[in-house]
């Protein structure tokens, strides 16, 4: 059995993930990626996906980029010349989601009821 670099935990199912010259044993996803995704410049979130880079630095979202001065990027890629509307929660459900609010927006930085 190995034993998580970041909780400590003595598994007999852990893995290891490689990054540049640095390997790193756990438990679990959420080890790895506490130890090794990077953080969003802007908002401090850690990063899961692709997020983007600019200036050698890397943001969650075009969202945030933005908000750091960075110019032409977008979270989604252009469809077409017609512009298409996209369904949200609220059109799919009559409802939205409560505390789901992206976390540079005041709404996220309320508390929950």
């Amino acid at each position: 059995m190995a034993r998580c670099d970041v909780c400590g935990n003595d598994y007999d199912k852990t893995f290891r993930v490689s990054q540049g010259n640095r390997t790193m044993t756990f438990d679990s996803f959420e080890c790895a990626i506490h130890a090794m995704a990077p953080r969003c410049a802007h908002c401090d979130c850690r990063v899961i996906g692709h997020g983007i880079e600019a200036s050698g630095k890397i943001y969650c979202c075009a969202h945030c980029a933005k908000h750091e001065g960075v110019k032409g990027v977008n979270d989604r890629a252009a469809v077409s010349a017609t512009v298409r509307r996209s369904a949200t929660i609220r059109d799919l459900f009559g409802t939205s989601i409560p505390g789901r609010a992206h976390p540079c927006s005041a709404a996220s930085l309320q508390p929950a009821p």
